[in-house]
Order: C-alpha cells, then structure tokens, then sequence
C-alpha cells in the first residue's frame, strides 16, 4: 500500500519542486499471509532483523513498562542492481482520515511516541547492490509515557530526488517497518460513532436519479488498536429494508485517538422512499458496540406536494360522493313517508 504525500521545497521559486514521499509500509491488516515478512516497493525492502531459526517477523511488536528501554535491530535489503544510500529514521503511524488507511509522519513533523523515543544507532546507510544491511535501534521509553498502543514505523528513504518524466516534480521514495508498541497500563478500549449523513442529489421526476452515499466518522477514543466492524442498514417505508452492507472494515486497525470519514456507496436507492439509515460499528473482540443514525429520502418534494394533492383531491371526492349518497338516500326516506301519510 501506497501511501502518497506532497510538500512544496521551493515556494518562492517560480518552478515549484515537489517532492513526493511514497510509503511502503507492508500489508494493511495486522495478520499477514503465510511467507509475508518484509515491507518493500519492489526495489527495496525494510523488515525485523532476522530471530533465532533465522524467521523474519513481518513487523516489530514490542511491550514494556514506562521507563524501560528495548532494543532491536531493522535489515535493510536493496533489491536493485546499483548501490543505495538509505536515511534511516523511526516515525509515528496515523491513520489517513478518508480511507483509515495506514500512514506515517514525515521526517520533519513533530513525533509524540515511536517516533520520539526510538534512536537508531545509524541515521544514513549505503547498501551495495543485492546487499543488506542491518542497523541496531533502541526505543527509550520515558516514565511518562502513557499506556496503550503506539503504532509507528521504522522507516528507509532513499537519498536521491528522481524527477519524473515530463514534470518539474522530485520524488522520494520510502520503505517502513511497522512498529507495534504496547506500553504497559491500563487499556482502555473506547469506539464511538459520529456525523452520520445521507448524501443524495433528489431528482424531480422519480427514477432519474444516480447512486447515493451514506457518510460517517469512526473515533478511536480510547488507547487501544482496533478493528471496527461497520453494519449499515436502510428502511424505508412500511418497513421496507431498502439497503443492506454488513461487514465493512477499514483498510487498517483504527488507531488510538484516531478519526476517520468513511463514504459508503449506495448503488441505486428506490425512486420513492424515506426512512432512516442505521449504522452498527462493533470492535473484533465483540466488546465495543456504537452506533448512529440518520433520515434518508429519495423522491423529491415537489412529487410528495403532488402526491399529498392527489391523496386529498382523492379523499374530498370519497367525501363528496359519500355525502351526495346520503343526501340521496336521506331524499328517498322522505318522499317514501310522504306517500304513506297521504
């Protein structure tokens, strides 16, 4: 997985150069396939350096108590046919607020945990071609630091600025090792979901219409990595299911104080309907439930106006005919009794 960023290097120039960090930080879920054990783009790959029996884990997990310090060592492998000199750096994770993918700060942002306390015990590297090289690192936990989970990455990014054809634009490429941090305390789980929307250009004439999305926001509120699962659910009227998704998931775990927007695609909602979405966002573990909710119509107003004018011209004309019938009938009594009296 890719994950794409860009800074301006040269703001005051008239060609601007933009340099574009492109993050290859393995698999997005937290269980890999059997054989995955490195995060690469194909020219390079960065991974644990290799354990006793010589298996190399597909991401680091770490677990201490506040004021401790681990140690571990990162392989860096260059996969090219020339020679690459890598700077190394260890970086804190987020995830990217439209898709809850996983992404990593740069190398100048401001790091809070892995990012703060990890030192590698080199910051730059030149890998031969077809080579590794591993580099030993500590993650000095301080007193103060807050349990729970702190994702992060150990990170390799090539020196070179390439240029890509046809464009005044530099790029970089990076490869990181995911970093599994658990600081050791009091895990408190915490899920909630917000701003739930239906979003729906309503057509004049029925049937008219394109797809519509339901949109909402999943929060991380507590210290702990999760795996939401997201249920949606439609209905319309009389009850009517008019739209069903279950099991949605993110791309990634949804990281401790975390947010992320997430647009869910509804293909072809009913001409005439109204009801209410409902929207169930449980953990994996089964221990966290949330849920929100919010009114959805798909015909337009001015047709309700219509209908409501049809239904009532409908029920005067009920009303009109009723009351002719009785006046009839009522006419019918009274000349009937006349005859009788004559």
């Amino acid at each position: 997985m890719n994950v794409v960023r860009t800074q301006s290097t040269h703001r005051r120039r008239a060609a601007v150069l933009l340099t574009v960090l492109a993050m290859a930080l393995g698999l997005l879920t937290a269980s890999p396939p059997p054989g995955a054990y490195a995060a690469d783009n194909g020219r390079w790959s960065v991974f644990p350096a290799a354990r006793k029996g010589g298996d190399h884990p597909a991401y680091f997990r770490m677990k201490a108590d506040p004021g401790r310090t681990l140690r571990d060592k990162v392989t860096v492998s260059n996969l090219a046919k020339e020679p690459v000199t890598f700077l190394l750096y260890a970086a804190d994770a987020y995830n990217t607020p439209r898709d809850g993918g996983f992404a990593v700060r740069e190398r100048g942002e401001k790091q809070r945990s892995v990012g703060a306390w990890a030192r590698l015990a080199r910051s730059e590297v030149t890998v031969p071609a077809g080579g590794r090289a591993t580099v030993p690192f500590t993650v000095a936990l301080p007193r103060t630091a807050p349990p729970g989970d702190h994702p992060g990455a150990i990170i390799a990014l090539d020196k070179r600025v390439a240029r890509a054809k046809g464009t005044g634009v530099g790029i970089r490429q990076a490869v990181g090792a995911r970093v599994y941090l658990q600081v050791k305390g009091e895990r408190a789980p915490g899920l909630s979901v917000r701003d739930v929307r239906f979003g729906y250009k309503v057509p004049t004439l029925p049937g008219l219409g394109k797809d519509a999305t339901i949109t909402y926001t999943l929060v991380n509120s507590g210290n702990v990595m999760l795996e939401p699962r997201v249920d949606l659910k439609a209905k319309g009227l009389f009850g009517r299911t008019s739209f069903d998704s279950a099991g949605n998931e993110l791309p990634a775990e949804l990281m401790p104080g975390q947010r992320v927007r997430i647009t869910q695609k509804w293909a072809g909602p009913p001409p005439l309907d109204w009801g209410s979405v409902e929207l169930t966002a449980s953990d994996k573990a089964g221990e966290l439930v949330a849920s929100g909710s919010t009114g959805y119509r798909t015909v337009h107003w001015s047709v309700l106006v219509a209908l409501v004018l049809v239904v009532a011209l409908l029920v005067v004309g009920v009303v009109v005919r009723c009351r002719r019938a009785h006046t009839t009938t009522r006419g019918r009594r009274d000349g009937t009794a006349e005859d009788q009296t004559a």
